[in-house]
């Protein structure tokens, strides 16, 4: 069971990490292949094998993503997600 939910994180992981890199391509940042090629969807505060996840999902279109955090915006302490 954990080997499938270690799955479905890391997908989940990975849609929004190209999401990422499609935005930052889309405003003119240069992001380079071989950097891409180098990230993992495994580092990241949010994963541990102890965590606890909320798998309480906001309603969206078919196919459609949350949007990607505003990096000017202030951080959300984990206690407030």
């Amino acid at each position: 069971m954990l080997g499938l939910v270690l799955n479905c994180v890391v997908l989940w992981m990975t849609v929004y990490l190209d999401a990422a890199a499609r935005q930052l391509r889309a405003q003119g940042y240069p992001v380079r292949e071989e950097d891409m090629a180098r990230l993992s969807p495994f580092v990241s505060r949010y994963l541990g094998v102890h965590g606890a996840y909320s798998f309480l999902l906001p309603e969206l279109a078919p196919g459609a993503i949350r949007s990607l955090r505003d990096p000017d915006a202030p951080d959300v302490d984990d206690d407030e997600i």
